[in-house]
């Protein structure tokens, strides 16, 4: 069971970095380093924006319940 948690833990990391890195940069960071301060919207945030805010969400939420019950399972 343990290892199907470590499993979990490292797949829920792996998809927590893309989604996060899928994000448009917000300031002046590396992202506008990189070209991203070429782009402007005018609009505020799309459909999609939203929804990919909405899964990196639920899937931060979902990769800290695993870390929880991990640290649990290996405390006992």
């Amino acid at each position: 069971m343990e290892t199907a948690f470590q499993i979990a833990l490292v797949v829920f990391s792996a998809l927590l970095t893309l989604l996060v890195l899928m994000h448009k940069g917000k300031g002046g960071g590396l992202s506008d380093m990189f070209g991203g301060g070429m782009q402007s919207s005018v609009g505020g945030s799309s459909v999609a924006e939203r929804n990919l805010d909405r899964i990196t969400v639920v899937v931060g939420l979902m990769w800290a319940a695993i870390v929880v019950v991990l640290g649990l399972l290996m405390k006992s």
